[in-house]
């Protein structure tokens, strides 16, 4: 296991519930301690695995689930082939009923097989589970997902969303680091993903400094959070993190939403074009988009077009849902050349 000294900070169900839109504008990582301890769900998790799956399936409809199945050898490593071409698991859809016999299944084998359901909306599997476990997020319309598995590692990544992640069943260890950090967490391909976002090469049970050196000086930047059931913990938006479930089986609920209007893109799409139109320009030319971009999106403020009458403007006024779809659509016809 990594030797992280850092760990995120710690605060009490009571502060975060009084301050939420306080932490979450800082847009630092918190572990919330004991903030779904009350849900049925993590009370019935803590008293044994068959109690956790069994409070499960008292909302289980017949639903289908996408699931990852990988051999014994991957050791709960969920990751690419050796020539990064594709994965180490094989992507299955399944009755979510199926897992949870797997999972009982194979609880007590020293080497099982890894089985994880990640991101499935819950009101769509387990409709009425909210009912009786949920979070007040306020006036955020946040997305609702449950992950559910056995001993399984998922590689450290970014999401563009924050994220409040609640344990259910199991315990579980993240790993942070800063947005700075990407260069030195060696970030595998773009175009080929696990699960749509990019995640870092290096293997955290043991990993290959002489491959990755710079990843030593990542670690200096970490933080690491050591869930029990019932605890939280807060990833603000791209942040990136590592995950592990640490038990025989795990069950997790996290809410996403996006501090940003409906209509705007992910920048992900800003990145692939960038790559399209930018990367390969001379270098002197790349340093002049640099200040276009500086001055346009990154520094722009109501000084940015105040030179120009407000009817000139065109998407340099502010932008709104309408003049989002112009925009989208003029993007699409230079694109379709």
């Amino acid at each position: 296991m990594l030797q992280i000294e850092r760990k995120v900070r710690q605060l009490p169900a009571a502060d975060w519930q009084a301050r939420q839109d306080e932490f979450i504008a800082a847009g630092e990582p918190l572990l919330v301690k004991g903030l779904v301890a009350g849900w049925p769900a993590a009370r019935a998790g803590l008293r044994s695995v068959e109690d956790g799956v069994d409070y499960l399936r008292g909302f289980y409809r017949d639903a289908t689930v996408g699931a990852w199945i990988g051999g014994p050898e991957i050791d709960g490593r969920f990751f690419y082939d050796d020539d990064l071409t594709g994965f180490n698991y094989q992507p299955v859809m399944v009755k979510l009923g199926v897992v949870l016999d797997r999972l009982l299944q194979h609880r007590h084998d020293a080497s099982p097989p890894a089985i994880y359901v990640g991101s499935t909306t819950v009101d769509t599997c387990l409709p009425g589970f909210r009912e009786h476990n949920d979070i007040d997020l306020g006036a955020r319309r946040a997305l609702a997902s449950i992950w559910i598995g056995n001993r399984t590692r998922v590689a450290a990544h970014y999401d563009v969303p924050d994220n409040l992640a609640c344990v259910v069943a199991g315990r579980r260890r993240f790993t942070l680091f800063p947005p700075g950090e990407v260069r030195n967490l060696y970030v595998g391909p773009l175009h080929l993903t696990p699960a749509g976002q990019p995640i870092s090469l290096v293997d955290f049970a043991a990993p290959d400094l002489q491959a990755f050196p710079r990843f030593a000086d990542a670690l200096r930047n970490a933080q690491v959070a050591e869930l029990e059931p019932g605890d939280a913990v807060f990833i603000p938006s791209m942040w990136w993190h590592h995950v592990e479930a640490l038990d025989a089986f795990n069950a997790l609920v996290n809410y996403w939403w996006r501090q940003s209007p409906a209509y705007m893109d992910t920048p992900a799409n800003v990145l692939m074009h960038g790559l399209l139109s930018l990367r390969d320009l001379p270098k002197v030319q790349r340093e002049a988009w640099l200040e276009i971009f500086r001055h346009y999106v990154f520094e722009a403020d109501e000084t940015t077009a105040a030179h120009m009458p407000e009817a000139s403007r065109g998407v340099l006024a502010p932008i709104d849902d309408a003049t989002a779809r112009e925009l989208r659509a003029l993007l699409l016809n230079r694109l379709n050349r």
